[in-house]
């Protein structure tokens, strides 16, 4: 069997592992990336929407090529139709830059090789490998080849459904109260204001949102998440996203380029993310907001927490748990306590019924906030009307 050796392997191409396998291998380790489909970025299972504030902090260079849009803000669109319109300042992670994420994913990616990493296509994690009771690799596939990645540290970064973690040992389970099942159009020759991105609440999605995400001008990625309780049949999200095309004007006349379904992890934060030679990163350790679904900042947040402090233990020849301990502090100072705030507000959010959400944007419309934040909107919609905001009193 062929036997590769190196400092880390990371399994799994998207952002969080490019970005982990990147700012490891710039600090000195010997770094392979594998991912087992045959291209990196396909096929797309996101919305595509981001932030640009964050992108300079973690060594992220905009270039044109992988922004498809620029929008000036977002609505967020009440079940009655009632919209508060907030700009990118305001609003945070999910709205500025809409992605072309095959070419997103491919940069990350491009920039992790120039920085010295060996990344292996169509290449399968089946396996860790242990030697005296210690993680020592993986076992993978690579183009049916089976091959054995001896490595001083494995890190998963295979998203929604990483087996690296239950293989370890890491609790990642999710209960039903935690997984959002989506699905997703890029929608042509619709008629809508592509200068902003929409998020629609309620019914239309029950326990999630709707969303349109602007592509071009006539062109954008339509989707919703509903979340799974409120699903008889997994089946069922296309059946919500069909019926509210159909019933708006502005869409039902679209035709799909694409189609794309998943799932979405939404659930409170890991106790632990690390162990002795490993650890999780991105949506594998359950870094996806539980409000938004959004995971890219966070991944790639991570990613970069982590592969400074791996590259620190390759220099030490050390990746015991003492040494890894930084990444898992460095990453709960970062975003812990939003993602805690906004896993409470979500279990609420599921319960309340259609006209508390429309008394809500009405609310935080007419008080007008500097930043939307949970804890900002529920602030403005208790010095309105404090009667909305009694079961949230805990999250203010």
């Amino acid at each position: 069997m062929r036997t590769l050796k190196c400092d880390v392997v990371v399994v799994g191409a998207g952002p969080a592992g490019a970005m982990t396998a990147k700012w490891a291998a710039q600090g000195g380790a010997d770094v392979i990336m594998i991912e087992k489909r045959p291209e990196i970025g396909s096929p797309i299972r996101c919305g595509e929407g981001i932030s640009c504030s964050w992108l300079d902090r973690v060594g992220i260079t905009r270039d044109p090529r992988w922004v498809a849009r620029e929008v000036r803000g977002a609505k967020i669109v009440s079940p009655s139709g009632h919209s508060l319109v907030v700009d990118e300042k305001k609003f945070g992670s999910e709205v500025g830059w809409i992605l072309d994420r095959v070419l997103f994913d491919k940069a990350l990616a491009r920039d992790a090789a120039v920085a010295g990493v060996q990344i292996m296509l169509k290449t399968a994690a089946t396996g860790l490998i242990r030697e005296d009771g210690k993680i020592a690799g993986v076992k993978a596939v690579n183009h049916g080849e089976e091959i054995e990645i001896r490595a001083k540290c494995v890190v998963g970064a295979d998203g929604y459904e990483s087996q690296v973690g239950r293989w370890a040992g890491i609790d990642t389970s999710l209960k039903t109260d935690d997984i959002i099942s989506c699905y997703q159009y890029r929608l042509t020759n619709i008629d809508y204001d592509p200068d902003f991105c929409e998020f629609r609440l309620g019914s239309v999605a029950p326990g999630g949102y709707a969303w349109i995400f602007p592509k071009d001008e006539n062109t954008a990625n339509v989707g919703l998440g509903v979340h799974l309780s409120k699903l008889k049949n997994p089946g069922d999200v296309k059946g919500y996203l069909d019926q509210w095309i159909a019933s708006d004007p502005r869409l039902s006349k679209g035709q799909p380029l694409e189609a794309v379904s998943g799932a979405v992890s939404v659930c409170a934060p890991l106790d632990s993310v690390c162990m002795d030679n490993l650890l999780l990163v991105g949506d594998a350790a359950r870094m996806i907001d539980p409000i938004t679904g959004g995971g890219i900042a966070n991944g790639c947040k991570a990613g970069m927490f982590a592969g400074k402090v791996l590259a620190k233990g390759a220099r030490s020849n050390d990746f015991s748990m003492k040494v890894l301990q930084e990444y898992e502090d460095a990453w709960r100072d970062n975003m812990e306590d939003k993602l805690w705030r906004d896993w409470m507000a979500k279990e609420k959010l599921i319960t309340i019924s259609d006209d508390t959400l429309d008394a809500l944007v009405e609310a935080v419309s007419e008080a007008g906030v500097e930043r939307i934040s949970v804890g900002s909107l529920l602030t403005a919609v208790k010095n309105t009307h404090p009667e909305l905001v009694k079961e949230f009193e805990d999250l203010i």
